[in-house]
């Protein structure tokens, strides 16, 4: 149960100052009642609240589908453009669930779910992450091998990577980490530059084609439902 005016706000139909005027001027329904006290109970679970017309749809947490642009941070705050600048949505609390870097475009999740983005970015669970590359150089055989059996170098230390549909300097990666400028630091070990860098995938989520760099939407259900399951076996492939 939570307060009618908190419920209006968080469902994006004002601030709390907001939300209790319209409540007190009687354009609030609550299962087809008006309710003028900001403090009446509902059920989010079970209640149907109209406001102005509308009825109100409320969710405690929110999923949304970014394609990241160049040119921008994940982060929540900072003194350039970050990524949630993009986001136009009344959900509280949201942030980037991982980071991009600044010139990687992409897939990028954001969400207010902290225990859904802890579960999809912890190493043991190894959710594993595509990505489109270019390159300075073409892909060999031996690259791939290299990456395929994993990288340890001093204290450079990658978890094994699987390249697909590698053609001259164009090919995609696989990953299972997510460190810190990882697929550009592996490449740079084999004496090769990524010049360009795209997210596809993490786990099931593929990036949808119809969203232009600096778009987004709302995941849809199934979409969502896959992801929850991310950590439920420790090896689960994507």
């Amino acid at each position: 149960m939570m307060r009618l005016d908190r419920y209006l706000a968080e469902a994006g139909f004002g601030t709390r100052k907001e939300v209790k005027k319209l409540i007190r001027d009687g354009g609030v329904l609550v299962n087809g009642q008006t309710v003028t006290k900001a403090e009446y109970k509902v059920d989010e679970t079970a209640d149907t609240v109209t406001a102005d017309g509308f009825e109100v749809s409320w969710s405690r947490y929110a999923y949304i589908m970014l394609n990241k642009p160049q040119g921008v941070i994940s982060a929540t705050e900072g003194a350039e453009k970050t990524v949630m600048d993009l986001i136009y949505e009344p959900y509280r609390d949201m942030f980037p669930c991982g980071r991009l870097d600044k010139d990687t475009e992409g897939l990028l999740l954001i969400t207010n779910d902290g225990d859904l983005a802890h579960r999809l970015l912890s190493p043991k669970n190894r959710i594993e992450k595509e990505y489109e590359v270019r390159l300075r150089d073409p892909v060999t055989e031996e690259d791939k091998s290299v990456l395929a059996a994993g990288i340890t170098a001093g204290d450079e230390v990658f978890r094994p990577a699987v390249i697909t549909e590698a053609d001259g300097t164009y090919c995609h990666i696989t990953i299972t980490e997510g460190k810190f400028h990882e697929i550009k630091r592996m490449f740079a070990y084999l004496g090769n530059e990524v010049v360009y860098l795209k997210r596809l995938r993490m786990k099931g989520l593929r990036l949808d084609e119809s969203l232009q760099p600096g778009e987004y939407r709302m995941l849809t259900e199934e979409e969502i439902s896959d992801l929850r399951e991310a950590g439920s076996s420790r090896n689960q492939a994507g």
